[in-house]
């Protein structure tokens, strides 16, 4: 019985399944959207990070740690932190730092920018996997209250 007591209440519970699934589309949608209207790949990342705290707040931090662990979590920053610095550096090979070195496309189309993609990217792992280990850590560190309440 005491499983069906971590997190909040069903309520709860129930609109998290609901709405976490178009919460993290949305973040995609911001991420790969992000050169043609405004967003990006901090406003995505940040989405995304905010679509697994929801699940965390509304089950309780075990259930979250059972999907998804803080080595994962760093695991996806590291590659959005080396995905970035790739990236900046491969233009130096055309002579310049951060040059864009693929063809760009027609204007307002999704393939129309080059690298910027892969920078917002790379940029919404690093802040989504940043932001939730963050939010993790705050959590395990959480400081008892005086009088032993929880």
């Amino acid at each position: 019985m005491a499983k069906n007591q971590e997190g909040m209440t069903l309520i709860v519970k129930t609109i998290t399944r609901l709405t976490v699934g178009l919460i993290l589309l949305f973040g995609i949608y911001i991420v790969t959207h992000g050169h043609i209207s405004p967003g990006g790949g901090f406003a995505g990342g940040a989405i995304i990070a905010l679509s697994f705290i929801h699940i965390m707040l509304a089950f309780g931090k075990e259930v979250t740690f059972k999907k998804m662990n803080q080595s994962v979590m760093s695991f996806f920053e590291s590659v959005g932190a080396i995905m970035f610095i790739t990236f900046a550096i491969l233009g130096i090979g055309s002579g310049y730092f951060f040059l864009n070195f693929m063809l760009k496309g027609k204007p307002f189309k999704l393939f129309s920018s080059g690298l910027i993609p892969l920078y917002n990217l790379a940029i919404c792992l690093k802040v989504g996997a940043g932001l939730f280990i963050i939010f993790v850590i705050l959590v395990l560190l959480k400081i008892p209250k005086k009088g032993g309440e929880k």
